[in-house]
């Protein structure tokens, strides 16, 4: 469907959604904005396979400790949001992108070169740092021109194309191993982002036209960490995204060590993932078509109530069996899990940013900070509890799926 040069929003779907003018078909926006969002868990996902590896060039003694190699990016994840929200609100949605896509190729170039734990963790810190403009950007410029259950099924359907991300990274990562080593893996990250910048410079418009944009200053980012911490809903809903994140955090942490050593799949380690990561699309699919007819608040007390069920259910079962639990069993258990965390991923950040319409982009910037903060945090914290079992995982996705049912329950009450 072609959009019209006009200066007024137009109707593009059936659903009557609203869009700027733009030189871009709403598909290929979609499409895109799932891409940029998708060079985090390029970044993440296609280092799995790779994670051992590392961790014997360089030196590292305790297994555990390569799991930071994933941590680290979140934490540069979270720092670059809260840069990266207020500058997008002052110098328009392009330009930050560009300056985020060149500090991500930096940070890589440095991972490459590095020869110490210590220098890998630098360079992911500083991908993580570049990786947050993309993923700001793009949630900002989605908010600029959706909202509401709107903005949820955008948000859905961008999830749906994202989702092949990780479902093929870590197959990337592997078949990038069994042709050459772990920094070639580094590179396709550079091929990556500049296939990205090249794509958004010559084909997306600005979402955030210049009037409405506001100088750059630390007053203007206090008073917005006050009002969101004084808004009952966007508060909720962004500890409540941080606290059902942490356990996945773990489970992209100690995936490696779960399937390559703990089940002994090797080189199979991906095929099981990439099933596990297909669930999240489904998920995403599923809520882009439940979500319109039963709401968002309905959906996520549904999905946090069967995570937090499934887990107390395993860990009875589990109770009941001498030795390891089998592989079928586990898989069973994350397929289901990972499905109720594929609904609850967009419709928290909606319900977020929700009321902040008026500040999307530092609003989407310190809600995805402070919810990031929170779920590397405790995420990195569970699994470094990792015993050779699934046991503390499990434990993780019940402790903190309970805490966020509660909340949940309790900001709708309030309502």
């Amino acid at each position: 469907m072609d959009i019209k040069s006009d200066k007024k929003k137009e109707v593009i779907s059936p659903q009557n959604m609203t869009f700027q003018k733009v030189n871009i078909r709403f598909g290929e926006f979609i499409v895109l904005m799932a891409m940029m969002m998708s060079l985090t868990a390029l970044a993440i996902d296609a280092m799995l396979p790779a994670l051992s590896i590392i961790g014997t060039d360089l030196g590292v003694k305790n297994a555990n400790d390569n799991q930071l190699i994933i941590s680290s990016l979140f934490f540069g994840l979270a720092i670059g949001q809260l840069f990266y929200g207020p500058l997008s609100d002052s110098k328009g949605r392009k330009l930050p992108l560009y300056w985020g896509l060149i500090v991500f190729l930096i940070g890589s170039v440095i991972s490459i070169c590095s020869t110490s734990l210590v220098l890998m963790l630098t360079g992911r810190v500083i991908q993580g740092f570049g990786l947050a403009s993309p993923r700001t950007v793009s949630l900002a410029m989605i908010r600029d021109q959706f909202e509401g259950r709107e903005m949820a099924r955008v948000m859905s359907f961008v999830m749906m194309i994202f989702i092949f991300v990780p479902i093929i990274a870590p197959s990337l990562g592997q078949l990038i191993l069994l042709i050459s080593n772990w920094k070639t893996i580094f590179i396709s990250f550079i091929l990556m982002a500049i296939l990205i910048l090249l794509w958004f410079s010559l084909r997306m418009h600005e979402t955030l036209p210049k009037d409405k944009r506001v100088p750059f200053s630390f007053n203007r980012i206090f008073k917005a960490v006050s009002e969101i911490f004084h808004n009952r809903i966007a508060m909720t809903y962004m500890l409540t995204a941080g606290f059902i994140s942490s356990p996945f955090i773990a489970f992209l942490n100690s995936s490696q060590q779960i399937f390559q050593v703990q089940y002994n799949l090797g080189k199979q380690f991906p095929l099981y993932f990439a099933f596990i990561a297909l669930t999240v699309g489904v998920a995403s699919f599923f809520n882009g078509k439940m979500v319109i007819i039963y709401g968002m608040q309905k959906m996520i007390k549904s999905a946090v109530f069967t995570l937090v069920l499934i887990a107390l259910f395993f860990l009875i079962i589990t109770s009941q069996i001498s030795g390891d639990v089998s592989l079928w069993m586990t898989m069973l258990y994350l397929v289901m899990t990972i499905f109720c965390i594929g609904i609850l991923f967009g419709n928290l950040n909606s319900l977020a940013m929700q009321p902040l319409g008026h500040i999307a982009g530092i609003g989407s910037a310190i809600i995805g900070a402070i919810s990031t903060f929170i779920s590397v945090s405790f995420g990195t914290l569970i699994s470094m509890q990792y015993n050779g079992t699934v046991f503390p995982l499990v434990i993780g996705f019940l402790v903190f799926g309970s805490i966020s049912m509660c909340l949940i329950f309790w900001v709708e009450s309030k309502r």
